[in-house]
């Protein structure tokens, strides 16, 4: 039966009375003051449901016993609801007790939602025995930090019983992630679709969501009471390693699912566009062109042209339709180039390739590489390096083997131990940076970025020139997860040493200072803050997503390179205490008190991981972009036009780091990690001449 709504002519007006309220008001008045009773004193945080968003109800006040200035009466529909916003210091898990009346003699259920999200169904309210007979319901739900919104929500056309308040209890961090979620598998697999399913994951609050991840970039999401997920917008015939992260409210994720290895059909669409024609250059300087071309044309449509140089590409025109026209940039300085187009449609069909033009580009401005040189081969993953003090020799470590070897300037190289107490993550875990004292001589100290069974580490050994020895523990429990777990370690001017720690895939715990995830971070070499740190902890630096490059220039300013997502990477110029944005922003910020990059790219010519400074000028390895850049300091802050070398020529490009007293690098490939492909030893490390 629709509740009957009283009719409103003052406080001694007559009333219809709904839902078999009591018709005495001495009886109602002296019931309520019998049994209502009153928070206790030092009770959380009060919020009145008359200051609540409120969706097909009214704020009454015609029973007593209520809080504040009144209470929320709703209409006897589904969905009709009461909306708290709230605020939380910090994320992690709090009681929330609504107090309620309920006249009737059934159950009102509420569904009850926070920030969107599910978190009890259906939700008891039983009769309390009169509409002024008030009774609490508690329970603990997880909040994030800052605004947060509780809405109970009718779950039946009864509608909701009368809610009165919230009480919000103080916040306590939650710091227990989901368990891992169930081996995931591909179905109903497509042409550029599938369906993902999965395991579901456990959590002491409750499980938020799920994040899917294709290698370290995330791609989607789900709600955390999916197991499943279709997920669109894939390339036809390519292969996809999945994986899913349970999540709950206060960030935490769990360690990564199996993954799931699933490759999408061959397109319907076998028909190509047609191929641009007409190539031309025009305005060729030392680190540009300009090209312009004929547009192509195909049966459903071109979205996009490729400036090419056999399968290395220089730059992506895209748009509806993509322009004819671009200008390629980060070429290298008096570099001979022959450059093609080609034209894509919507599923990767790929025209032949246009006329080539050939131009030289304009001398260069400054010391650039100018040679390249194979000096090491046989390696699986190489990661760090780090020179010894006689500048004759580097020590260098093997990711997933977790080895250590000698390598002199000549390319020799002699296993000296494996790591100790190291596991695999499945991806970008392991034995990863490595850095040697700068009192070497006379402590033989050389420290290890590796990943432990609770986390990664810091790490100490003795290595006396011949042997590898003993094993201290210095910083334990960095977050680690299948990917984002930074690792470079370096010595700064300072003599501090200092290390990039990833997200480890819960980007929450990029701004969450009391974590050390997602951190620069600077220590003294027994693991301890370094004096002069900006929050008295290890973090040096805050915000960032997964940083694998770190150097400094004549200055002693510190650089850092920065994977980001899937839309931009990032050079940044560290300062203490300051905030780089992640997971807020990805490259350029707009919110106040977080940090621009100096530089950003295109995670297709980038996926930075080592850095390395030469005369002022940043060089960067990139590994999905297969290009060594060269970024030169400005004046101040800035930095002047990247350019780009050995595009496509050798691969994955991982380690890059200066030769002592010389003016070259040693550069490292990691093709033969699982994105990479190739088979394990085809690594190698190249010198670099800077001319």
């Amino acid at each position: 039966m629709p509740r009957m709504k009283p009719l409103q002519r003052g406080p001694s007006s007559l009333r219809v009375v709904p839902r078999g309220r009591a018709l005495t008001v001495m009886l109602a008045i002296a019931t309520a003051v019998a049994l209502f009773a009153p928070p206790p004193a030092g009770a959380a945080t009060r919020y009145e449901a008359e200051n609540a968003r409120i969706y097909q109800g009214r704020v009454a006040s015609d029973y007593p016993g209520y809080s504040g200035t009144g209470f929320v009466d709703g209409t006897n529909v589904i969905g009709s609801y009461v909306e708290w916003t709230v605020q939380a210091a910090a994320a992690g898990s709090t009681s929330v007790a609504l107090r309620y009346a309920n006249g009737t003699t059934g159950n009102r259920p509420s569904d009850i939602l926070v920030n969107g999200t599910l978190v009890s169904s259906r939700r008891t309210f039983a009769p309390t025995g009169a509409w002024s007979t008030w009774a609490t319901s508690t329970l603990t739900v997880s909040l994030r930090a800052g605004t947060n919104t509780v809405r109970a929500r009718a779950a039946t056309s009864g509608g909701n019983p009368n809610f009165d308040y919230l009480d919000l209890g103080t916040t306590s961090a939650d710091t227990q992630p989901p368990t891992v979620p169930g081996a995931p598998a591909c179905s109903a697999i497509g042409e550029t679709s599938l369906t993902l399913s999965w395991g579901a994951s456990t959590d002491n609050v409750g499980v938020v969501a799920y994040d899917i991840y294709n290698d370290g970039n995330k791609i989607d999401e789900a709600s955390g009471t999916a197991t499943s997920k279709v997920l669109t917008g894939l390339s036809p015939a390519t292969q996809y390693r999945l994986s899913v992260f349970g999540r709950d409210a206060a960030g935490n994720a769990s360690s990564s699912s199996s993954q799931a290895i699933c490759t999408t059909s061959a397109s319907s669409d076998t028909t190509p566009p047609s191929a641009p024609a007409n190539l031309t250059s025009s305005g060729v300087s030392a680190n540009s062109a300009n090209l312009s071309w004929t547009g192509s044309t195909d049966n459903r449509g071109v979205t996009s042209y490729e400036v090419r140089s056999g399968s290395t590409v220089y730059a992506t025109v895209t748009g509806t339709p993509p322009a004819t026209s671009t200008t390629v940039t980060g070429l290298a300085c008096a570099s001979p180039y022959s450059l093609n187009v080609v034209a894509r449609d919507a599923v990767g069909n790929t025209s032949t390739a246009s006329n080539t033009v050939t131009f030289t580009t304009a001398a260069c401005g400054g010391g650039v590489p100018s040679g390249i040189t194979q000096i090491s081969t046989g390696w699986t993953v190489p990661w760090g390096i780090a020179w010894l003090p006689d500048g004759q020799s580097a020590l260098v470590t093997e990711r997933d083997s977790f080895t250590i070897h000698r390598v002199t300037l000549s390319g020799t190289k002699t296993l000296i131990g494996t790591m100790p107490n190291t596991v695999g993550t499945g991806g970008e875990g392991g034995l990863l940076g490595v850095a040697v004292d700068p009192n070497w001589a006379s402590n033989h100290y050389v420290y290890f970025y590796h990943t432990g069974t609770e986390g990664n580490r810091v790490a100490r050994m003795t290595y006396d020139g011949t042997t590898l020895s003993g094993y201290t523990a210095l910083v334990t429990g960095i977050p680690k997860n299948r990917y984002h777990n930074g690792g470079r370690l370096a010595f700064g001017p300072d003599g501090y040493l200092y290390a990039t720690t990833g997200d480890a895939q819960t980007p929450n715990e990029a701004q969450n200072r009391d974590s050390l995830g997602g951190k620069i971070l600077r220590m003294t070499t027994t693991g301890s803050p370094a004096p002069g740190n900006p929050f008295g902890t290890l973090v040096y630096s805050y915000g960032h997503r997964n940083p694998q490059g770190i150097a400094f220039d004549s200055r002693g300013r510190v650089w850092e390179a920065e994977f980001g997502n899937n839309r931009v990477d990032e050079l940044n110029l560290i300062k203490p205490g300051l905030n780089y944005g992640w997971p807020v922003c990805e490259g350029t910020c707009t919110t106040a008190g977080m940090e621009n990059p100096a530089r950003e790219w295109a995670v297709s010519t980038a996926s930075p991981s080592g850095i390395a400074v030469v005369g002022d000028v940043i060089y960067m390895a990139a590994q999905r972009g297969e290009r060594l850049w060269r970024i030169p300091l400005g004046s101040g802050d800035t930095t002047g036009t990247p350019t780009a070398y050995f595009v496509g020529s050798y691969g994955r490009m991982r380690t890059v780091i200066k030769v002592p007293g010389a003016n070259q690098l040693w550069l490292t490939t990691t093709n033969s990690d699982v994105a990479g492909g190739d088979p394990a030893g085809s690594d190698r490390i190249f010198r670099v001449s800077i001319s």
